[in-house]
């Protein structure tokens, strides 16, 4: 039997502050947009466009799992 861990909600606590967030859309604009980066490799595109998509997510929540992970909080900067 499957079971799915619920987030709580002090889990998904903004930990990203003004200026990550506008770098983050800034970013994520540019790697989805028509100005992206294209390799020859077509598995290095599909990381590109993820990353930019995680961008977008995440500048839109202003949560970051990675920022959670190493404990980094700049929500009040």
């Amino acid at each position: 039997m499957f079971t799915i861990n619920k987030c709580k909600k002090e889990d998904m606590k903004q930990n990203l502050g003004r200026t990550d967030r506008i770098l983050r859309f800034a970013l994520a604009f540019w790697w989805l947009g028509p100005w992206a980066l294209r390799f020859n490799t077509e598995w290095a595109n599909w990381i590109i466009i993820a990353v930019g998509w995680i961008a977008l997510v995440e500048s839109f929540v202003g949560w970051c799992w990675l920022h959670t992970l190493f404990g980094i909080n700049n929500k009040n900067q």
